[in-house]
């Protein structure tokens, strides 16, 4: 246990260390902003046409690359496997950089932990704080605590270069993302 603590601060320090010479006043948080017509959009559990399970272990994926088709909606089932606090978000590289920003303030805040989310502070409003309403409701992202599972259903319009990732300060730097492979 002390060792995964020690981990959680190296992690937590090493993204505020990366992150501290970037503003945070990045653009808004609510969901579909942000997100290209070409990375998908919601999809309905019922209209999928598969499901994939992914295991979220602490600072790694499983499977690390899945399958795709162009116009698949797929339903994720999203296991986490470790001690931490992890999230399953779609997007390219570049919506990963600034969805990190959101994160670290997130954290910084109080609002997440290295563990969970902390309800009281995600009820209040926090409109105010680094110019944008500070909520993790984009459609193609979802926090799963320790030893819980949730779902995503996403549809996947086209082949394009999207990837999935981890963006709690220091996961993604740790090698937590994995990739789409599109097949037609």
């Amino acid at each position: 246990m002390i060792g995964i603590r020690f981990i959680q601060a190296a992690c937590f320090a090493a993204a505020v260390s990366a992150m501290s010479t970037v503003g945070l006043a990045a653009g808004g948080h609510g969901p579909g902003e942000g997100h290209a017509n070409d990375t998908g959009e919601p999809g309905k559990a019922s209209a999928a046409t598969r499901t994939v399970e992914v295991e979220l272990g602490d600072m790694f994926y499983e499977p690390k690359t899945v399958r795709i088709e162009q116009g698949e909606t797929v339903r994720f089932v999203l296991k986490n496997s470790g001690e931490l606090l992890h999230e399953f978000n779609i997007g390219t590289a570049a919506m990963h950089a600034e969805h990190q920003k959101e994160m670290l303030e997130m954290m910084e805040s109080g609002m997440l932990t290295a563990t969970g989310i902390n309800s009281d502070m995600s009820k209040m409003d926090h409109s105010k704080m680094g110019g944008h309403s500070m909520k993790h409701d984009d459609p193609n992202s979802v926090l799963v605590e320790p030893g819980k599972t949730e779902e995503l259903t996403w549809t996947f319009p086209q082949a394009t270069d999207l990837e999935f990732a981890c963006n709690i300060p220091g996961h993604y730097e740790s090698g937590m993302v994995g990739n789409f492979r599109f097949e037609n």
